[in-house]
């Protein structure tokens, strides 16, 4: 795990950490760097826009979700051939799903033995951000916190005052000072940034933070803290998929994925997971009427259905399209988007849009969340995708909430031991081989799932074929 790498924490949520993360990677990626980014936690959107800032894909990390050593060795698959690494944290650094700080990004940091920078908020504060930085550095003493960015000053009077106070009490050395931005260039809006699919120009907004990280900040003295990493062999770390199991004597089978505007959430870890099982991934979309090749399953991630709910609507021929592919057997999946597509209506907005009615409820936006971080289930139920009896680990992210219409029955494969799902302790709604629900899951934390997914498909590809 020599590879040069620096984690940009932060205070708390709403830090920074995500502006000075982009800026980081496309100011590094624009003077040569080849720089890997990773996310920590379950997240889709900023890691696509580190995806965009550097030109790689972006790769999450998630103790949570998956072990320590296969964090470790994802990290080390991941990373293989980069010049550097960034790894941008979630919420604040200590933060994790208990009292103890367990999945915490702090956590992430000692697994994989990088150093932390951290983003401050130093709004209306003075030398109470010395005792704050002081106090950051010294709670868990295993933590290498090799600088700080400060965020939000007011002046170059504030920016002194903030720097001779931390440089006076603290050991941490200040790396930046960020004034007041007058705008954010990417805008947010109810599930985080907008994704570039939204944006005519997604470059320029990353460049414009790039610019802003260079001008207020040592770019170059984070890029010697990376390096400083300590050296092991990372030999001893195995490749990640040599770790999970695949099952390629039941391919080859062709599972389509949807990735369009509407529903793009997707871990890659996921989709290499299915072609490691023996998959051969189709790219689809829903917005058009274009012909599908001839599939034996069907993927369908999450994303933002409500946003284009008029055109996925309007689009008669993809509905009664995954409608019939799910009457006639074929194993689908959807997670999120995916299941409120799934859903006989969507109502957002006040309007009420028709969708591919494989499942007899209706699906309603809300304001506010009606679901949201960690989950972990048991499976009640028989389907094709988890046995009975197994535990799946997961999250979820949703500001929908699906009703059955009146009259209507449904069932469910998964009692929910954390995390709300559809409500009543249940999630993961199933008809035939369809299988929907609000958690998603990281392949390489469920192992199971793609090779029972390539399973399925085999079965009902020899079925069709008889």
């Amino acid at each position: 795990m020599s590879i040069p790498r620096v984690i940009i924490a932060g205070l708390n949520g709403g830090s920074g950490k995500t502006i000075v993360s982009l800026g980081l990677c496309r100011a590094w990626t624009r003077v040569g760097r080849n720089v890997k980014p990773f996310k920590k936690g379950p997240d889709y959107i900023d890691a696509r826009w580190l995806a965009l800032a550097t030109g790689n894909p972006a790769t999450n990390l998630d103790p949570y979700l998956v072990s320590a050593q296969v964090m470790r060795s994802l990290f080390v698959t991941a990373g293989k051939g980069y010049d550097g690494a960034v790894i941008e944290g979630n919420r604040g650094l200590y933060d994790g799903k208990d009292v103890t700080g367990s999945c915490s990004t702090a956590e992430v940091a000692r697994q994989l033995d990088t150093p932390v920078v951290l983003v401050m908020n130093c709004t209306k504060m003075t030398r109470t951000a010395a005792a704050l930085v002081g106090g950051m550095a010294a709670f868990e003493p295993d933590l290498n916190l090799a600088g700080v960015v400060l965020n939000q000053t007011a002046n170059e009077r504030h920016r002194g005052v903030l720097r001779a106070a931390i440089e006076q009490y603290t050991d941490v050395p200040v790396l930046g000072a960020l004034p007041r931005m007058r705008s954010n260039p990417i805008p947010e809006r109810h599930m985080g940034l907008w994704s570039d699919t939204e944006m005519h120009d997604s470059r320029s907004p990353l460049d414009a933070v790039a610019d802003f990280l260079c001008d207020n900040a040592d770019v170059e003295r984070i890029w010697q803290i990376a390096r400083q990493v300590p050296a092991a062999d990372s030999a001893l770390i195995p490749d990640l998929w040599d770790m999970l199991p695949a099952d390629a004597a039941a391919g080859p089978v062709r599972i389509g994925y949807v990735r369009d505007a509407a529903l793009w959430f997707y871990y890659e870890e996921n989709l290499e997971a299915l072609r490691r099982a023996g998959a051969e991934l189709v790219e689809l979309t829903l917005l058009d009427d274009a012909p599908w090749p001839e599939l034996h399953g069907l993927y369908l991630g999450g994303g933002f259905p409500e946003t284009l709910a008029e055109r996925l609507s309007a689009n008669i021929a993809a509905r009664a399209r995954v409608k019939s592919l799910s009457e006639a057997g074929m194993p689908v999946y959807a997670e999120c988007g995916g299941f409120m597509y799934l859903g006989r209506t969507l109502r957002y907005g006040g309007v009420e849009y028709p969708m591919a009615d494989v499942f007899p409820v209706c699906t309603t936006v809300h304001e506010r969340p009606q679901g949201l971080g960690y989950v972990e289930a048991r499976v009640v139920e028989d389907n094709p995708f988890h046995a009975t009896g197994t535990r799946v680990r997961g999250h979820e992210f949703h500001y929908s909430r699906a009703v059955a219409y009146e009259g209507e029955s449904v069932r469910h494969a998964f009692r929910m031991e954390r995390g709300e799902g559809m409500g009543e302790d249940a999630d993961g709604m199933i008809v035939r081989n369809t299988f929907a629900g609000y958690t998603h899951l990281f392949a390489p934390g469920e192992p199971h799932w793609a090779v029972n997914f390539v399973r399925a498909a085999a079965r009902y590809r020899d079925a069709e074929a008889d």
